[in-house]
């Protein structure tokens, strides 16, 4: 997977889970402010990259310090990779 679709899958799934608007999908938003989630929905926003990717990261002490649409991105980026190795 390169990474152009890793973020076109979590762009989109957000997108939907969320009916934000796809067009508006950059990575310096912020998901509090930008994005408008809560901290409510950063439990579904969880729930929703581990359906889309496959892996667990309920217990990942780094989720807790995402703060824009493009710190997600690294973070699936690397959690990718740490699979793959």
């Amino acid at each position: 997977m390169t990474e152009q679709q890793m973020i076109t899958i979590i762009n989109d799934a957000l997108v939907e889970e969320f009916e934000l608007d796809a067009d508006e999908m950059q990575p310096e938003l912020s998901i509090y402010d930008d994005l408008g989630l809560d901290s409510l929905d950063t439990v579904d926003m969880v729930i929703v990259l581990e359906g889309a990717f496959k892996f667990k990261i309920r217990e990942e002490a780094e989720i807790k310090e995402i703060r824009t649409l493009g710190d997600i991105h690294e973070f699936v980026k690397r959690k990718l990779a740490a699979e793959v190795n």
